[in-house]
């Protein structure tokens, strides 16, 4: 098992960018792991697009969505309503794995090549079940923060 070794960033205060506004360095490897873990992830979900065929529809696609949706909602409510997600870890879980998982220019780009390619049908069922479906996903991700 890999194991890494943050401890040395302890005396790392922060890191300058080009506008001199100071970011910690904690936050962006935080953020950049949870990314990583959620790319891949949604590259596992995503192979969904090649087995499964619902009228064209990019089933994996829409389930990250949905699955990212739930889970930020989720996240968000626990966040509300208590401390225990620390700034790190929602830097980690929100910004980092659900932003690396869930992808908008994904879901934008697969619905123009089905316009291209004439399924105006898919487009709308498409469109609509990932706008639908997402915001239900959302409040009852946060709903289910309340049963905590």
């Amino acid at each position: 098992m890999l194991m890494i070794n943050f401890s040395y960033l302890k005396n790392i205060e922060y890191f300058r960018v080009i506008n001199q506004q100071p970011i910690m360095l904690k936050n962006i490897l935080l953020i950049g792991l949870g990314g990583f873990i959620g790319s891949v992830s949604r590259y596992f979900v995503s192979k969904l697009n090649l087995s499964i065929d619902i009228l064209s529809i990019p089933v994996g696609t829409l389930l990250v969505n949905i699955i990212g949706s739930f889970l930020i909602g989720f996240l968000v409510g626990v966040a509300d309503k208590s401390a225990i997600l620390t700034v790190e870890w929602r830097m980690f879980l929100m910004v980092g794995l659900c932003g690396g998982f869930t992808t908008f220019s994904t879901f934008t780009s697969e619905n123009l090549m089905l316009l291209h390619s004439g399924q105006i049908a898919s487009v709308l069922l498409y469109t609509g079940l990932s706008v639908t479906l997402g915001f239900i996903a959302v409040f009852l991700g946060y709903v289910t923060s309340n049963l905590l």
